[in-house]
C-alpha cells in the first residue's frame, strides 16, 4: 500500500445546497490515517452528501478538503484512484458468480495487478471460497455485503468509504463485518463509516462526529462524548441496611435502592474522583459489596445533541 501522511481527509468550511436549502453549512473534519472514522446523524442531517462530496460523486458550493493528500477540487480523478466506496445496498451483478464479480472489478480496474491472484485472495480473506462458483443471486444478505467489500479492495485503496455497511444484517454477520473492517484497519487502511446503529459507532471508530442540519454539532472519540453527558454514576452495593445508611449519610446526594442495598453517587467517570469516592468510605469503614461505573450510552449522547431518538438515524 502506498504510503499516506498523518491525515487522511482533512475538510474546511465545506457547503453544499440544493435550491434555497443549505445541506452542509460549512463543515470542518479531520480525520487521521489508519483510522476508522464515524459521521452520525439523523434522517436528513446531511450524511450522504457528505460521503457523496469526498468521493468525487457531487461538486462542494464552498470550503477545501483534501482526501489522501488530494485537492477535492483539482484532484478528483487523483482521489478516485485512492479510495473505494461500499453504499448501502450490495453492488453486486446477481447473474454473476462471486468470483465473476470480483474478476470483472478486476478488469475494469487498471491498477489491479495479478487478476487471478487477487481474486483467490479475496475470496479467500472474505470466506467465500466455497461459494465462488456460485451465483450472487443465492447468497445471504452478509455474504453479499462481503463480496462488495471485496470487490471495493480490488485496486487496494487507501481509504474506504462505508455508507450503512451493516443495514439489514443478522447480529452474526454483522459482528463479522466488523472483524473484517478492524482487519483492514489494522492493514494501514482509513474507514470512513456512517451507519444507523450506534452500538457499531461504539465498537469501531476512533473517533465520531455528529451531524445535524447541516453542522457538526459534537465530535470526539466514543468516551469522551459519553463522559460529556450528564447522568455518569458509580453504583456500590452492600451486604446490608446498615451499610447502606452509613454511605448514604456519606454522600448525600446519592440515590439509594434499599431493596438491592445499592446507592447511585452521581460521577464524571474520572480516576481523581473515583480514588476519593473509595477513599470516603475508606475514611468511614465501610466497603462496598459491588462496585461499577456507569455511562450514558450514545443513544443518550444523540439524543441530546440532536434531540432526537435513535431511530432518527435511520
Amino acid at each position: 500500500m502506498a504510503p499516506m501522511n498523518d491525515t487522511a481527509i482533512a475538510v474546511s468550511g465545506l457547503r453544499k445546497t440544493f435550491g434555497e436549502k443549505v445541506v452542509l453549512d460549512g463543515i470542518d473534519l479531520d480525520v487521521p490515517a489508519g483510522t476508522i472514522f464515524s459521521l452520525l446523524g439523523p434522517n436528513g442531517a446531511g450524511k450522504t452528501t457528505t460521503v457523496n462530496l469526498l468521493t468525487t460523486l457531487m461538486k462542494a458550493d464552498g470550503g477545501t478538503a483534501r482526501v489522501a493528500g488530494h485537492d477535492l477540487a483539482t484532484e478528483a480523478k487523483a482521489i478516485r484512484a485512492a479510495i473505494g466506496v461500499t453504499g448501502q445496498f450490495a453492488a453486486v451483478d446477481e447473474l454473476l458468480t462471486g468470483q465473476e464479480n470480483l474478476q470483472l472489478m478486476v478488469d475494469l480496474n487498471r491498477r489491479a495487478a495479478g487478476g487471478k491472484r487477487v481474486v483467490s485472495d479475496l475470496l479467500e480473506r472474505f470466506d467465500l471460497v466455497e461459494s465462488a462458483k456460485k451465483p450472487a443471486s443465492t447468497y445471504s444478505g452478509g455474504m453479499r455485503r462481503k463480496l462488495d467489500l471485496a470487490m471495493t479492495l480490488v485496486g487496494d485503496p487507501r481509504i474506504i468509504f462505508l455508507d450503512e455497511p451493516t443495514t439489514g444484517l443478522d447480529p452474526r454477520s454483522r459482528r463479522t463485518m466488523w472483524s473484517i473492517i478492524r482487519d483492514l484497519v489494522a492493514d494501514g487502511v482509513t474507514i470512513f463509516l456512517t451507519t444507523q446503529y450506534l452500538e457499531e459507532a461504539d465498537q469501531l471508530a476512533d473517533r465520531i462526529a455528529v451531524l445535524d442540519q447541516g453542522q457538526l454539532v459534537a465530535t470526539g472519540t466514543p468516551d469522551e462524548l459519553k463522559r460529556r453527558m450528564p447522568g455518569t454514576h458509580v453504583r456500590l452495593r452492600f451486604t446490608s441496611v446498615t451499610e447502606l445508611d452509613a454511605a448514604a449519610a456519606i454522600f448525600r446526594g446519592a440515590t439509594r435502592d434499599d431493596e438491592a442495598l445499592a446507592l447511585r453517587v452521581p460521577s464524571d467517570g474520572g480516576t481523581k474522583s473515583l480514588r476519593e469516592l473509595l477513599d470516603r468510605l475508606d475514611g468511614h469503614s465501610l466497603a462496598a459489596e459491588e462496585f461499577s461505573v456507569h455511562t450514558p450510552d450514545l443513544d443518550d449522547v444523540f439524543l441530546a445533541l440532536t434531540g432526537r431518538d435513535t431511530e432518527a438515524v435511520k
